[in-house]
């Protein structure tokens, strides 16, 4: 019996360790994704209220563990039944995010004459505006976005662990969903607060923290403006990614071009490491602009065809 017990809480242990390499190479893998996704989701969140940032954050958090609880079974599910329809399902995903980032542009050069920013200081000092209202777009904006990047998260996740045991696969997509949406939300909930710690720092006695207070608040908002640019282009090199790996011919004619970049002198190194990259964003550019061309053409032929009706 104390042997059987002994071997027991071997096999746990040998269970436990595959699980913590294989969660590890996992988060190896999805960090470029973790990078994406903090970058889009700070940008989401900014412009509310000071006094309602965390809380924004905190429900766009709940929003994220929502998201995961149904990627992680519905990955299990299909993985299992459906293998063959991960790609496609990765492919809407990306061709989503490259649409949502083009929109985000045409917005910004077509439509508004001011940044964002100056759209939610004016909602703000409007007393019309219900904010209650303005801070549910914000949040429903930033949880659907999650949701792409949550399932790209979880589809490279199932992958490294495709050939490990069917519990062993949910022990590490747990894992790995539990640490990247603490790890991503609680580093959002740092940088948006940003100007508050260096506003604190500012009044203090010690002249060190106040000289710290105040590089704080004159980097913070760079740091914002920055982050919504990082999020915008995070947006198609996440979703262009997605769509090159999915299209055999593209991939192939990345890889060769950046393989011959390879080649060039002095420059040659840098390159080739960035030309993937670059190519993938560029990809995304266009597809997000053939998917908005068609989605705006879809609509106006969905209002005829009502107008017609009525």
């Amino acid at each position: 019996m104390a042997s059987s017990l002994l071997a027991l809480i071997d096999d746990i242990a040998t269970v436990l360790d595959d699980v913590s390499v294989m969660t590890k190479v996992a988060a190896k893998k999805t960090a470029g994704v973790l990078g994406d996704d903090l970058a889009l989701n700070a940008q989401q969140v900014t412009g509310v209220n000071a006094d309602r940032e965390l809380p924004v954050v905190w429900a766009v958090a709940k929003g994220s563990f929502r998201n995961k609880a149904i990627l992680v079974p519905a990955a299990l599910l299909i993985s299992a039944f459906l293998p063959w329809a991960i790609t496609p399902l990765l492919m809407l995903g990306g061709a989503f995010l490259c649409y949502e980032g083009f929109e985000k542009l045409a917005h910004r050069f077509l439509h508004n004459d001011g940044s964002d920013h100056a759209e939610t200081v004016k909602a703000l000092a409007d007393p019309s505006v219900d904010m209650v209202a303005f801070e549910k777009k914000k949040i429903s904006g930033a949880v659907r976005t999650d949701f792409i990047l949550s399932a790209e998260i979880i589809a490279i996740t199932l992958g490294t662990v495709a050939a490990a045991s069917f519990s062993q696969q949910v022990m590490v997509l747990v894992g790995i969903a539990i640490l990247m949406t603490v790890g991503v939300y609680g580093l959002v909930a740092a940088i948006v607060k940003l100007d508050d710690l260096g506003l604190a720092l500012s009044k203090r006695a010690s002249s060190l923290a106040r000289a710290i207070g105040r590089g704080i608040l004159r980097v913070a908002p760079w740091l914002m403006k920055s982050l919504s640019v990082i999020g915008t282009a995070a947006m198609f090199m996440v979703g262009g990614g997605i769509l090159t790996h999915g299209i055999r011919a593209v991939h192939h004619f990345i890889e060769t071009s950046a393989h011959d970049a390879l080649g060039l002198p002095y420059v040659g190194a840098v390159l080739g490491g960035l030309l993937p990259t670059l190519l993938d964003a560029a990809f995304g550019i266009v597809a997000g602009g053939v998917v908005l061309a068609l989605v705006s053409l879809g609509g106006r032929l969905f209002k005829r065809g009502s107008g017609a009706a009525a």
